[in-house]
């Protein structure tokens, strides 16, 4: 299950209202790149493609895709606001390594 704190789920609620899209939801997905072969992706979607996981938070929906999915299984996703700025983290179990930057990570 993809864990989203309530600080993540304010951003992204901002994020679909100033899009216009509050019917729409993000889309969490994983992708190859970034210095330890794997990298996060996030996105604004009209709607959840076939075969999308749907996970709802009140009135927010986040869409994984099929081979996102097990990569993403028990990720908690924050928004954190600091002096250096402010963005998502992403804490997930099944990383084995990430990069010195945090930007992407390896598995097994």
């Amino acid at each position: 299950m993809l864990v989203l704190t309530d600080s993540a789920i304010g951003a992204i609620k901002t994020l679909l209202d100033g899009a216009g899209d509050a019917q729409g939801g993000l889309r969490i997905m994983v992708a190859s790149g970034g210095c330890s072969g794997l990298r996060y992706s996030m996105g604004i979607d009209d709607q959840p493609q076939e075969g999308d996981r749907v996970y709802r938070f009140g009135e927010i929906r986040v869409f994984v895709d099929p081979t996102s999915q097990p990569l993403l299984t028990g990720v908690n996703v924050d928004f954190v606001e600091d002096l250096n700025g402010a963005g998502f983290v992403f804490e997930n179990p099944n990383a084995e390594g990430k990069c010195g930057c945090g930007q992407s990570f390896s598995c097994g």
